[in-house]
């Protein structure tokens, strides 16, 4: 069946009428801040105390923007006797958000929590060389990180919270329980 002619124009004018007709929306921004979705992708917040210097993050970027220094330390002993253990102190943490494309591969891997989606999204600059962020800026930009959602009512609760608590009923439980008021060594 052929289309009537000149439907394309009738239905472009229709979506043209119904625009002309609705009440038009300003967003005053920079002077309001715009209201964001909760999962927002701003920038990359770095929770430094939760970092290992495991590499992870920085291998699996695709974009090659993660730039992570570390150096060896030697820890004693943590019993006498022991022996002394080595660590990864990290030295330097830096995104290159030029070349970041927030795919959040980052974030997925680590495994230690220490990468956090940031809802800050004005960072511009004036040179692309200063789009380079280091530690300090990526710490400061973990404390604008929103907390997680709560918890569905509804939900099932965590495993290793039901064993917590089922342990701590019990332990309740047979500490509550009446000693039997038997002297000792007599029989009945």
């Amino acid at each position: 069946m052929a289309p009537i002619p000149g439907s394309g124009l009738a239905k472009g004018l229709a979506v043209t009428l119904r625009t002309m007709t609705r009440k038009t929306v300003t967003e005053q921004y920079p002077d309001v801040q715009p209201e964001l979705p909760p999962r927002t992708r701003g920038v990359i917040g770095l929770f430094e105390e939760n970092c290992t210097v495991c590499m992870l993050c920085a291998r699996e970027c695709p974009d090659w923007c993660i730039y992570i220094d570390s150096h060896k330390e030697t820890v004693p002993p943590a019993v006498p006797g022991g022996r002394e253990r080595s660590r990864n102190v990290l030295d330097r943490f830096a995104i290159d958000f030029a070349l970041c494309m927030y795919c959040g591969i980052c974030i997925e891997v680590c495994p230690f929590d220490a990468l956090f989606w940031s809802p800050e999204f004005e960072y511009a600059e004036t040179d692309i060389h200063e789009l380079t962020h280091e530690r300090d800026k990526l710490r400061e930009w973990m404390w604008t990180v929103p907390s997680p959602p709560a918890l569905d009512p509804a939900a099932e609760e965590p495993k290793e919270l039901a064993a917590a608590r089922k342990t701590a009923e019990k332990l309740a439980a047979s500490q509550a329980e009446p000693k039997p008021d038997t002297p000792e060594g007599a029989d009945s």
